[in-house]
């Protein structure tokens, strides 16, 4: 079964940085996409990035040139380093995994099997 925990969610003012981390177990094939999501209250969840297994990225337009999306040289944890932070950007960050996506079917708009519990970032002005 794969598990997906975030962690290193908290509070900057506007225009600080976070780094959000996501630990994946469980997959057992080679081929993979995982992606960072995020849900403000009263707003419909929205895909922020994606990563596959080959390491193509995909940025949704709301955070390209501000966030990065990347992997540890083991990927088992995946990373989500966010720059330029804005109010705008407070919301609940999920982690997601699909372990048979890959590709041009790895992208922030797909559909996720597996998440994390989520972890919280505000940014305040």
């Amino acid at each position: 079964q794969v598990q997906v925990v975030e962690s290193g969610g908290g509070s900057v003012q506007v225009g600080g940085s976070l780094r959000l981390a996501c630990t994946v177990s469980g997959l057992s094939s080679g081929g993979y996409c995982m992606a960072w999501f995020r849900q403000a209250p009263k707003k419909e969840r929205e895909g922020c990035a994606t990563i596959d297994s080959d390491g193509q990225r995909k940025y949704a337009d709301f955070v390209e040139g501000r966030f990065t999306i990347f992997q540890d040289n083991a990927k088992t944890t995946l990373y989500l380093q966010m720059d330029s932070l804005e109010p705008e950007d407070s919301a609940m960050y999920y982690c997601a995994v699909d372990p048979l996506r890959t590709g041009a079917f790895c992208w922030p708009g797909a559909d996720f099997p597996f998440w994390g519990q989520g972890t919280q970032v505000t940014v305040s002005s």
